[in-house]
């Protein structure tokens, strides 16, 4: 066995149907007087229901937040929850909200409580990340960790069935990168098999029957521990390609991870076998990164750069932006290799 290092994040969970009425004692136990609750447009009905919870805790809602965090959405939460004199945050909805609570965090070190209504998993990471001029800049800060998280899977039952095949399979990027990380370990290992596996089981019964609330637990669950995974270790290629793809070209968060995870895989498998073959088994397949694109292919996701915006001119500038600050990755970095995966994730290949 090769040598780890095992640091716990510091977090509090608290899983199960109905937890979002637990959200104003929750509070409460972080010492929190007045949250700003935060919510993207689409969700300001969600985030009245939270503030009525909080009763007089609740300082006021932000319904600005958006994908990738632009910096200019992120100055106008920080200057409102200095207004409002909020001395915490309630982020409710998907990796946008949470993003932007972490970027409210990262300033001020405001406590961040995350009620996740997606499978993103960034509620359990110390992973922020801004975009401005139109690169995304990430980084990791104790600091915008969420101290506490509730997963209510009945939160989930309103995410299409589209939109929660790709958030799953965003969920599943987390945890396989995790299983090839230069500073893994074994405690994540087990949990990035038994996330991948929980969401492959479960992904496609949301997609058949939206309404069923034990396989939407079951896909929160996994979400949990791929979020977790993802936490605790480092990232590799995949989530640097994905981070190039979103921030300079203002691609679709989840539809970019589910498109290129294969790709990357692909890229990766002759440098980490072991990894592949977990991933494999979770998978119920004999290849790590044919059985990523065939569940995505399977539930109606999209499998093709080009069918989310990326234009095909595009492609050189997302290979010369990905080979900057290279992250720790199995397999070195090769300009025409990493050429040819853009290629093949923008034309929706399978891997060979």
């Amino acid at each position: 066995m090769k040598p780890f290092t095992y640091t716990a994040q510091p977090a509090r969970v608290v899983f199960g149907p109905g937890s979002l009425a637990r959200l104003d004692e929750e509070i409460e136990r972080l010492g929190v007087r007045r949250a700003l609750v935060l919510c993207t447009p689409g969700q300001r009905a969600l985030a009245e229901q939270a503030a009525a919870l909080l009763g007089a805790r609740a300082a006021g809602i932000f319904d600005g937040a958006a994908m990738h965090v632009p910096v200019e959405v992120a100055r106008q939460a920080r200057e409102r929850a200095r207004e409002l004199g909020a001395d915490g945050a309630v982020a409710i909805g998907g990796g946008s909200t949470t993003g932007l609570g972490k970027a409210i965090a990262l300033e001020s070190g405001l406590p961040i409580l995350a009620v996740p209504t997606t499978y993103a998993g960034s509620e359990m990471t110390p992973i922020y990340g801004i975009t401005e001029g139109g690169l995304k800049k990430t980084g990791r800060d104790a600091r915008v960790l969420p101290r506490t998280v509730l997963y209510d899977p009945q939160l989930t039952l309103g995410l299409p069935a589209d939109i929660s095949v790709t958030s799953g399979i965003n969920a599943i990027a987390h945890a396989a990168e995790g299983l090839y990380a230069s500073d893994g370990n074994p405690v994540m290992d087990l949990m990035a098999e038994e996330g991948i596996a929980a969401l492959a089981r479960s992904l496609p019964t949301v997609r058949a029957r939206p309404g069923d609330l034990e396989a939407r637990a079951q896909a929160l669950y996994g979400a949990w521990l791929c979020g977790t995974v993802l936490g605790h270790v480092g990232m590799a290629l995949h989530h640097k390609l994905c981070h190039t793809l979103g921030g300079s070209f203002d691609l679709p968060h989840a539809q970019t991870h589910t498109i290129v995870l294969p790709h990357a895989l692909a890229y990766n498998a002759p440098a980490a076998p072991e990894a592949m073959a977990r991933i494999a088994r979770a998978l119920a397949g004999t290849s790590a990164a044919q059985a990523v694109f065939d569940l995505a292919a399977n539930n109606g996701a999209p499998v093709a750069l080009r069918d989310i915006g990326l234009r095909a001119e595009d492609l050189d500038r997302a290979c010369d932006i990905a080979l900057q600050n290279q992250y720790p990755n199995p397999r070195p970095l090769e300009r025409g290799a990493l050429r040819q995966l853009l290629q093949d994730a923008w034309e929706g290949r399978r891997p060979a």
